[in-house]
């Protein structure tokens, strides 16, 4: 009797881990669907607000959803349900319109319907100049440690939204562009870090689609220097950047 009895826990015990792990699962994927999911940034396209090595939250339910909001993004609906649209200058993240399996990292410049160019290096929207200052250099490091300075630049949006961009050497391509008429239910997108971003200027990427948001960049809720891994917990005394955990994305 004793050890019948004695299997019988064992077996309910193993039965309730297993519960709770299809649980813990379970409420992982609604919370991953539906509320935030996790991204890591891999490239320098959005210094200085975004570095290599930042882990960040993004909130699904900012701008509704779409069937890229569900994992493996099943083809189910078309448009986008709960929709509610971005502003200009928010950091989203979106399905790449060219390869919906890749997932990019850009700042919302410009809104359906308007006119975007780059002139001499300056952002004009509905052929005004946004307004910019120059602010300290930026000091990039690179995986071998060493430093670079950069010239960078607050940029202040027309609806207020002010955050700071890098310039590197002159790019003459990315500098001077045509006047990019934005569709309907499209935005156009740029990386801060204007000399080293694909972006919306580029026919990589073109204009995004509202269907292939995925959400909001909210919180950084880790960060790793460049080159360092995460998971190398032993290191974290010295390759954490511990003044970025929980900060606001803006």
């Amino acid at each position: 009797m004793s050890v019948a009895s004695g299997t019988k826990r064992k077996e309910g015990g193993i039965g309730e881990f297993i519960r709770l792990l299809i649980h813990a699962g379970l409420i992982a994927l609604v919370i991953r669907t539906f509320l935030f999911q996790p991204f890591n940034i891999p490239s320098g396209s959005m210094k200085a607000t975004l570095l290599v090595g930042d882990y960040l939250f993004v909130s699904k339910f900012s701008y509704g959803y779409s069937y890229y909001s569900l994992p493996l993004s099943p083809p189910l609906f078309s448009g986008r349900i709960m929709n509610s649209s971005p502003e200009r200058g928010a950091v989203v993240v979106f399905r790449l319109p060219k390869d919906d399996s890749t997932d990019y990292i850009k700042r919302v410049i410009g809104l359906p319907g308007d006119r975007i160019q780059m002139i001499q290096g300056v952002l004009h929207i509905n052929g005004t100049p946004v307004k910019r200052e120059r602010v300290e250099d930026f000091v990039d490091v690179d995986e071998s440690g060493r430093s670079t300075r950069v010239r960078q630049w607050r940029e202040t949006l027309p609806n207020g939204v002010s955050y700071r961009t890098l310039e590197l050497p002159y790019n003459l391509q990315s500098d001077n562009t045509d006047v990019y008429h934005v569709p309907a239910d499209n935005y156009f997108m740029m990386g801060d870090n204007r000399h080293n971003s694909t972006d919306s200027r580029f026919p990589q990427v073109g204009y995004v689609p509202f269907q292939n948001l995925i959400g909001r960049a909210q919180i950084i809720f880790f960060s790793v220097a460049e080159g360092e891994r995460a998971w190398e917990v032993w290191r974290w005394p010295w390759t954490v950047r511990w003044s970025r955990l929980f900060t606001i994305v803006r």
